[in-house]
């Protein structure tokens, strides 16, 4: 018996880990393992007991009529700061920086298992914003926002600078860069739905105008927006063509020398 709860518990926790943001009724799982609902809303707790000791996330438990529970991706205080410290402290490696103020962090982000952490930890700033669809740039905001989404548990929807025959009809909008040069971003029709609610996140902001591009791409589309939030932000300059944003490292440099630090909840 004690056999057969170990491996129950394996497999519940392996399909809620695989299908976060997502219910999954519990009718359904008693009827898959052939137990009652109530032993299957013991292991939900068991398994929350777990997943919240190892500050990776909580069960969420619809206590409504056809009942069901999720996994909702949390980092927890601590988790967080161990996670972006041990990446502030790579990406503060001088021979990363890079002309014009810039650090090189492509190898990070496009590394599926720091890719995961990091969109983790970002999808936890903004739990509970219920976002339809996450919207990014690319190329670079791709991977950290694609793990987000996969944790939020809706789609992503990338906007390009460039419109392609393969993404259909497509909206583009113009938008201005610090520099005073004028660009233009699309979207394909299909990805968000007029009326949505998005969340926003790209890779890198300095003056904030590729985040102001999708604000206003957003706005063509009627979609409310539930947060903006970038992997690293500049701290320089302090006025942004957003106005409002969540990060997880912020940029300094001091001295000609670049400081990553992680930045503070808010």
């Amino acid at each position: 018996m004690r056999g057969q709860r170990t491996e129950r518990l394996v497999r519940l926790a392996s399909k809620f880990m695989l299908s976060p943001s997502k219910l999954v009724s519990l009718t359904d799982l008693a009827t898959k393992f052939n137990v009652s609902k109530t032993v299957i809303s013991d292991d939900v707790e068991v398994i929350n007991s777990a997943m919240t000791a190892e500050g990776f996330g909580q069960m969420q438990v619809d206590r409504g009529r056809s009942g069901g529970a999720r996994f909702i991706p949390i980092c927890t205080s601590e988790r967080r700061q161990q996670v972006l410290s041990s990446i502030a402290e790579s990406l503060s490696d001088p021979d990363r920086l890079l002309p014009g103020g810039l650090i090189y962090y492509s190898d990070l982000i496009f590394n599926p298992e720091i890719a995961l952490s990091l969109g983790y930890t970002m999808a936890s700033l903004f739990t509970g914003t219920n976002p339809d669809v996450v919207i990014t740039s690319e190329v670079k905001g791709i991977p950290i926002a694609m793990f987000a989404a996969y944790a939020l548990g809706v789609p992503l929807a990338v906007c390009r600078f460039r419109n392609r025959p393969s993404d259909g009809s497509a909206v583009g909008v113009h938008y201005p860069t610090s520099n005073g040069d004028v660009k233009t971003m699309y979207i394909g029709t299909r990805q968000l739905r007029r009326g949505g609610r998005v969340l926003i996140l790209d890779d890198f902001m300095r003056g904030g105008s590729t985040a102001a591009g999708m604000l206003l791409m957003a706005k063509q589309f009627e979609a409310k927006v539930a947060g903006v939030g970038i992997f690293i932000a500049s701290d320089e300059p302090k006025e942004k063509a957003v106005p409002e944003y969540k990060s997880l490292l912020t940029l300094s440099e001091r001295n000609g020398k670049a400081r990553l630090t992680v930045t503070s909840e808010k």
